[in-house]
């Protein structure tokens, strides 16, 4: 026998309700009376079948929830539910799933019904909001007695742990796209840039536009045509993702917090820059300092930093921007590229920071990458219809404008911005490391 709650169901309470009234009625009307308790005798004898067949029924069910064990943040996953009828007896039953605190949108139940030895599965799709651990708890069932007039609520142990990763299916997309765009780019002539670190390529004919520093004079001479150097630029250069866990990151856009976002543009980035054979570290920091992984190229180094960036959470502190820059001075010892994905929300704030933030743009390029909301942009457009919507409209356009100027007083301190919204987040800072790249600045 498998335990459980017994219930009785509103419908048998409401026909047992018309017998009663059939009881008062029969006071006056005595030919009523047997018809009547005959109605609630037999209303009895059914619910006790009832009774007895829900609890002479030995363990029926059989359940399995089939789910990845790794999820990606903010991408659909698919869960299946599989529930087997290990009795003779068919039963009907509604299945109400238990799912993680951290799964906003969910279906309340499912509903069906198997045959002797018969089985069913539901399916359902879920979209993680937030990294880290998901437990799905033990689910409950309600099975229903053959008339429905009592049911017994059990729960079935299948506790199920997956674990949230930054999206994969995003590391993928990108991955394609850069690589596709730089396979076009195959045949531009590369230069030699001069205060950067360069290798020897190959020896070629002279073309317009090459560096007459590169002439070599001794194949010229062999030849008898002009030749020179042709010097390709050493990719193996350090790029350092930098995360602030502070409490402006916990803000959210579209279901997600701006450290997710920041998350899975990290990992994107980690990836690209791997397979483009430069070097990619990882530091988070808050109030106190957390990981710091050191820069490499090796195909662990991926692994390493979506480990570390599995259940990075945000601190609700402010940020400590001077630990930042001793940790930097103390581990970072060659001209690297930070990309510092960071929120600044006022101006008095990017004014405590700006001495460091300049600090670190002196030895290193620095870019910090703020976000905007797109959703009060689009706010600021709308037209005001009343004296409220005209003092909101006057809020939301000082916000707006607020974070052009902070990115404006970072440009006029030499440090090299980027303003972006977080669904355009990745492609945004991509572009910003293809364009430095291009530069040779680094």
């Amino acid at each position: 026998m498998f335990k459980g709650k017994i219930i009785v169901s509103k419908f048998f309470f409401l026909l047992f309700f018309l017998g009663v009234v059939g009881l008062f009625v029969s006071s006056e009307m005595t030919s009523l009376f047997i018809p009547v308790c005959f109605y609630i005798l037999f209303l009895v004898l059914i619910t006790c079948f009832d009774l007895i067949w829900l609890i002479g029924m030995r363990n029926p069910i059989q359940f399995e929830r089939i789910a990845n064990e790794k999820l990606n943040l903010g991408e659909k996953e698919q869960v299946q539910l599989k529930v087997k009828n290990q009795s003779n007896l068919p039963f009907r039953f509604v299945l109400y799933e238990s799912y993680p605190t951290q799964i906003r949108d969910r279906k309340d139940k499912f509903t069906g019904s198997v045959s002797g030895r018969g089985s069913i599965e539901f399916n359902y799709e879920i979209s993680p909001k937030q990294r880290g651990d998901l437990i799905f708890e033990n689910p409950t069932f309600l099975i229903f007695s053959l008339f429905r007039f009592v049911s017994k609520r059990v729960s079935i142990e299948c506790q199920t742990s997956v674990k949230v990763y930054p999206s994969i299916t995003q590391l993928k997309k990108y991955e394609l796209a850069v690589f596709k765009k730089r396979n076009l780019q195959v045949g531009i002539k590369r230069i030699r840039r001069l205060g950067n670190n360069s290798e020897f390529e190959q020896i070629k004919n002279y073309e317009n536009g090459d560096d007459y520093r590169t002439i070599n004079w001794k194949a010229t001479s062999r030849t008898s045509s002009l030749m020179v150097n042709k010097y390709q630029e050493e990719k193996s250069q350090n790029i350092i993702c930098i995360l602030d866990k502070s409490r402006m990151m916990q803000m959210e856009f579209d279901g997600m917090t701006f450290l997710d976002h920041s998350v899975n543009s990290i990992l994107i980035m980690s990836n690209i820059l791997i397979k483009n054979e430069d070097k990619v570290g990882l530091i988070t920091f808050s109030d106190k300092q957390g990981v710091v992984i050191s820069p490499e190229r090796n195909r662990m180094q991926l692994r390493l930093i979506m480990d570390a960036l599995y259940n990075q959470q945000t601190l609700f502190k402010d940020p400590n921007f001077e630990l930042l820059y001793l940790t930097i001075r103390n581990k970072i010892k060659v001209r690297s590229l930070l990309l510092l994905y960071t929120n600044f929300e006022t101006e008095s704030s990017l004014r405590r920071a700006l001495p460091i933030l300049r600090k670190l743009n002196e030895n290193h390029i620095l870019v910090p990458i703020l976000f905007k909301n797109s959703d009060l942009e689009v706010l600021n457009l709308k037209k005001s219809q009343s004296m409220r919507e005209m003092y909101e409209s006057i809020v939301v356009e000082e916000l707006v404008e607020l974070k052009y100027k902070i990115v404006e007083i970072l440009k006029e301190n030499g440090i090299q911005a980027l303003l972006t919204t977080p669904e355009d987040l990745s492609i945004s800072v991509i572009n910003k490391y293809l364009e430095i790249k291009a530069r040779g600045v680094l």
